[in-house]
């Protein structure tokens, strides 16, 4: 099965193409002329050739240290020379086997083979001495040594030269790259590189100016501003990152700088995940997303943390989804008695608890995952999985995050994300659950969309809830964009990139806010210690970001050059980058806080923030209206009764749901 490494090589590095001239599984191997296909014969034709090769070179060998001995070639004729001669090549041959020579691959011949043929002239040699003294061969005594020299420069010579020739070859087809970073990780991933891979180290970059004029591993180690002029004079296209020992801060500095050159950017795994043994150090990948902030994760609080989890029954809805399946796998860790995934999607479900058994067998976690099959919707099921599993902590991630899709899809949206919450939050008071844990956004904040107002809608009827009288505490995490989600933008213009373009970005001056699946679930999982009852939590997400911008540097960090049509530069770009205009319920700015209330709490990234709340008795005629509504498919009215909810909502004016505009056409041509 051919390998998945970088430029199609097969293990030995060498490209292989079916196609009738190479080498195909279940015909014999065509010889042609073409060098290259020397190192795709059969091992047992290549085994003959090198015997009968080292056969030449023993002969050349002895006759040339006769001649150096002798200084003449008087003893041509004498049939002793020739009988020693014939003596010698069967049983240097046969030592050589034993000794293991002809099962080396010559094209990855070491120092070890150098030894074991020097090793193999020496013992040839003796065999030369004793049989002349055994059988009175007129061989001088010094012609053994001279001839175990000149044996060992020939059959060692031959085989580096082969060696030297295939690496030369090999190496003008190798992508010629860059490794930023000589400490350890650098040195390993040089060994790596250089033993079986698509790449051609050609020089080390480094910050460390005691480092610079040094050479490793034969590569020569530059700073940094030498990078321009080393692409120049090397050919190099691509820059490895090997220094997972950063920081994200000194990372995202350093990609500041290389997205100016027209140069790929690559990078080994972080350092945590090196040592966690979930990655190796010569895994290529490509720039994390987490790299493009440059935000420091805050380490977690111990008492946070495991606060809700350890020892008890954990249940996460949307276990399947991109924040649902990342709380599990920090769950996990947390050690719970038992953790509970609920999701409507086969597939996800099945992926998910494959994922969490190996991880908890390979790090040696005693804990029971059920994976259950059901939809937040039906509250007879999930009322009989919390009480008969008796949860503790609910973190209810299940929801319908794409905002143009519930924007054209508003029924089923609000079902899911408004009743769906609804149905989960009674069940959770029925059954006595302990925290539940409503996994927000920052598009419920003065939402223009449905999505954001069926979320918001939401966390009334957790705020209304909690100020009820039961046993289970409500609380709201609210967070922005999560990057490398199903629905970030991310994979999204890496997908558009491979395709060669276009890029589509809504509007040159939309931006959001980006936070990494990881920190948002660990944030998550900490606020919902801090919860006293009804709390609206909100992650700090740092600086927003404009997406405009960041496409254009995932660019340039891919070795390409983006462009927009109509502008300066256009001719001279690789990808084009596109505005498709906002679709309706977007923003072009994403809001995380209401008012400037906010207070903070404990934890630097999670802030608290007072929200407009309704009491249950208010609230749940509103919801009975919009369940209505629901039913009779009547958007009309579901907008009306949002915009008169405490939710903010200011719809676009155009209504974009599927069912309802093909309806009204209907009626309009009736």
């Amino acid at each position: 099965m051919p390998d998945a490494r970088p430029g199609g090589l097969d293990r030995q590095g060498v490209c292989r193409v079916c196609d009738g001239a190479g080498v195909q599984e279940g015909r014999r191997p065509v010889i042609s002329g073409n060098p290259d296909q020397i190192f795709d014969w059969p091992r047992p034709v290549k085994r003959v050739i090198l015997t009968l090769v080292d056969a030449v070179f023993i002969a050349v060998a002895f006759l040339a240290a006769m001649v150096l001995r002798l200084d003449s070639l008087h003893w041509i004729g004498a049939i002793q020379i020739w009988t020693a001669l014939g003596l010698a090549i069967p049983a240097t041959l046969l030592i050589f086997d034993r000794l293991g020579i002809y099962r080396t691959v010559v094209r990855f011949i070491s120092l070890q083979a150098l030894k074991a043929i020097g090793l193999g002239a020496i013992l040839s040699a003796g065999f030369i001495l004793i049989t002349s003294q055994v059988f009175s061969l007129d061989v001088p005594r010094s012609v053994p040594f001279i001839y175990a020299l000149l044996l060992i420069g020939l059959a060692g010579g031959a085989r580096f030269l082969v060696r030297s020739i295939f690496q030369q070859r090999q190496s003008l087809q190798k992508s010629r790259v860059i490794i930023y970073g000589a400490g350890m990780c650098g040195r390993q991933v040089l060994v790596s590189l250089q033993q079986d891979s698509g790449y051609l180290p050609v020089a080390f970059a480094d910050d460390s100016t005691d480092l610079h004029g040094a050479h490793i591993g034969g590569l020569e180690v530059y700073p940094p501003s030498a990078i321009p002029s080393l692409m120049a004079s090397t050919g190099a296209k691509t820059i490895l990152l090997a220094i997972p020992s950063a920081t994200l801060g000194q990372r995202k500095r350093i990609l500041a700088e290389l997205e100016k050159l027209p140069v790929r950017v690559q990078t080994i795994p972080d350092m945590r995940d090196i040592v966690a043994g979930r990655a190796s150090v010569n895994e290529i990948r490509q720039v994390a997303a987490e790299d493009l902030l440059g935000r420091e994760p805050v380490p977690p609080d111990p008492a946070l943390i495991g606060a809700n989890i350890t020892g008890k029954v954990v249940m996460v809805t949307g276990a399947g989804g991109s924040i649902g399946s990342e709380l599990c796998r920090q769950i996990v860790r947390q050690q719970p008695s038992q953790l509970v995934l609920i999701e409507q999607s086969e597939i996800a479900l099945y992926e998910i608890e494959r994922e969490l058994q190996a991880m908890a067998s390979k790090e040696g976690l005693a804990l029971s995952i059920t994976a259950l099959l059901g939809s937040v919707q039906h509250e007879g099921r999930m009322g009989t999985v919390l009480s008969r599993l008796g949860v503790n902590t609910i973190f209810h991630a299940a929801a319908y995050k794409h905002v143009h899709l519930v924007e054209e899809n508003v029924v089923e949206g609000l079902r899911n994300n408004t009743f769906g919450t609804l149905t989960m939050a009674r069940a959770a008071m029925q059954a006595g659950v302990d925290m539940f844990v409503l996994v927000s956004t920052d598009k419920a904040v003065r939402p223009t969309n449905i999505m954001g107002a069926s979320k918001r809608m939401a966390e009334l009827i957790c705020q209304s809830l909690a100020a009820e009288p039961s046993n289970t505490r409500f609380c709201m995490v609210r967070f922005g964009n999560v990057l490398e989600s199903s629905g970030s933008v991310v994979p999204l213009f890496r997908r558009q990139i491979a395709a060669g373009g276009p890029i589509t970005v809504t509007n040159r001056d939309v931006t959001r806010y980006f936070m990494t699946i990881p920190e948002a679930a660990q944030l998550v999982i900490q606020a919902s210690a801090l919860a006293e009852g009804g709390d609206v939590f909100v992650l700090d997400m740092g600086e927003p970001v404009k997406v405009y911008d960041l496409a254009r540097r995932i660019v340039r960090l891919s070795g390409l050059t983006p462009f927009v049509a109509g502008e300066p530069g256009a001719e001279q770009g690789d990808i084009e980058i596109v505005f498709s205009k906002l679709r309706p319920g977007e923003k072009l700015y994403e809001e995380l806080l209401v008012s400037e209330q906010a207070q903070p709490t404990r934890h630097p990234r999670i802030l608290t923030e007072p929200v407009t709340s309704m009491a249950w008795s208010e609230l749940e005629p509103v919801l009975q209206r919009l369940r209505m509504a629901c039913e009779n498919y009547d958007i009309t009215n579901i907008r009306n009764i949002l915009v008169h909810a405490p939710t903010d909502y200011a719809p676009d004016a155009r209504v974009a749901d599927r069912i309802w505009r093909l309806t009204s056409r209907s009626a309009a041509a009736e």
